[in-house]
């Protein structure tokens, strides 16, 4: 019976890992957004040095969860952390390891993302896996691990995530194209109470500005009013939040509250003050796609660089020096991840599949009402249209 179980669950993750290929991502469907042009996987792993992997774990009729790792950086972390913050911009959350992060400006294990109510068993397991890593003795150790509530559609009661859960994503975890939409951290998760998931995207400056890459990874859970690149697409899908105050046939459930993870990353040299502020910027590319940071949503932004030169030890017996942007050169990263987090949340949200249990069903959104709001209101193949793009040619 265990065999025939199992056989069952690896077909309906094979079933849904084929949905979410044939979904397009955002810029698949001409939804190109900002200025900056992307990296090569338009991913959070087009930053050297960061790994992404997931576990999904589809379990019985209500278990839809997973664990998303992000690797962020080379060799042992604990050793020679890493510069990062975590910026709160609505604290309705359960993130792991905020207030030491905050207080020293580093990371010092890799970040996991997962469900609400498995922040602490996920942590447990990355605790272990942390003291199983080459040169690590007798330390504290301050594990890092963000979540949103997937309870719509999975029994996060249960305590779904398991020890070998969270060593199978940080196994996995390669430096390649992201999954995304309904894996890992995302299996159960919503947008704008439509299914939402795992979604990342990147931007590179011109050398002129440096040539950083930014990239961003995203775990949506959270609600208000979707807009894409400008157009009302929650409205015109009459999806959308107050609906049941503002219309007469309004849908009555609550579509506001949730929870978004956002992890930032860049190859430029900063310290975690720098890091603060850019991480401010990425709730301004969540702005741009309709939020609004309800009363119920836990909006945390991880930033980290993965600059080499930044990396201090974590003992010395003299004072250590890394180098840092000045403040004067910070605008484009800003600009970079506030694009980049707005695009991840699309290809979230996009890439996503539909997911059931006998909580309840979070649809997809249909891609073909999508594209023909976005053809409404002329928001699409502006990279081909407006400078800089062909129209400068």
């Amino acid at each position: 019976m265990k065999t025939i179980t199992s056989l069952i669950l690896f077909f309906c993750i094979a079933a849904a890992t084929q949905a979410q290929e044939d979904r397009p991502r955002a810029r698949d469907i001409g939804l190109a957004v900002g200025i900056f042009p992307t990296g090569p996987m338009n991913a959070i792993t087009d930053v050297d040095g960061v790994r992404v992997g997931h576990s999904t774990i589809i379990e019985g009729d209500d278990i839809r969860t997973g664990v998303t790792a992000i690797i962020p950086g080379p060799g042992n972390l604990y050793t020679h952390p890493i510069p990062a913050w975590i910026h709160v911009g609505n604290g309705y959350g359960k993130a792991i390891g905020e207030t030491q992060v905050r207080e020293f400006g580093e990371i010092e294990t890799p970040i996991l993302l997962t469900c609400t109510l498995c922040v602490w068993s996920a942590a447990d397991a990355l605790k272990e896996w942390t003291y199983e890593q080459p040169g690590m003795g007798e330390h504290t150790v301050n594990p890092v691990v963000g979540e949103t509530n997937d309870s719509r559609v999975n029994n996060m009661w249960a305590n779904p995530v398991q020890r070998e859960h969270v060593f199978d994503a940080l196994a996995s975890a390669s430096n390649g194209p992201v999954e995304e939409g309904s894996v890992g951290a995302g299996t159960g998760t919503q947008a704008f109470a439509w299914k939402g998931g795992i979604g990342t995207s990147s931007r590179v400056l011109p050398e002129s500005q440096g040539g950083y890459t930014v990239g961003v990874l995203v775990q949506t859970n959270y609600g208000g009013v979707l807009t894409m690149n400008g157009a009302p697409v929650g409205r015109e899908l009459r999806q959308y939040s107050y609906m049941r105050d503002l219309e007469a046939n309004g849908r009555e459930e609550n579509q506001e509250d949730g929870s978004i993870m956002m992890v930032v990353a860049t190859n430029a040299p900063l310290n975690a003050r720098s890091l603060d502020r850019i991480a401010m910027r990425a709730m301004m590319g969540l702005a741009r796609t309709g939020s609004f940071a309800s009363n119920g949503s836990g909006d945390y932004v991880i930033a980290f660089s993965t600059d080499p030169a930044v990396r201090r030890p974590r003992e010395s017996d003299s004072p250590v020096s890394t180098p840092s942007l000045v403040n004067a050169s910070m605008s484009p990263l800003f600009a970079a991840a506030a694009e980049a987090t707005e695009e991840a949340i699309y290809n979230a949200i996009l890439k996503a599949t539909t997911v059931t249990s006998t909580r309840g069903t979070l649809e997809a959104i249909p891609v073909e009402d999508v594209e023909r709001v976005l053809k409404k209101y002329n928001v699409l193949y502006w990279d081909e249209s407006i400078s800089p793009g062909n129209a400068r040619n």
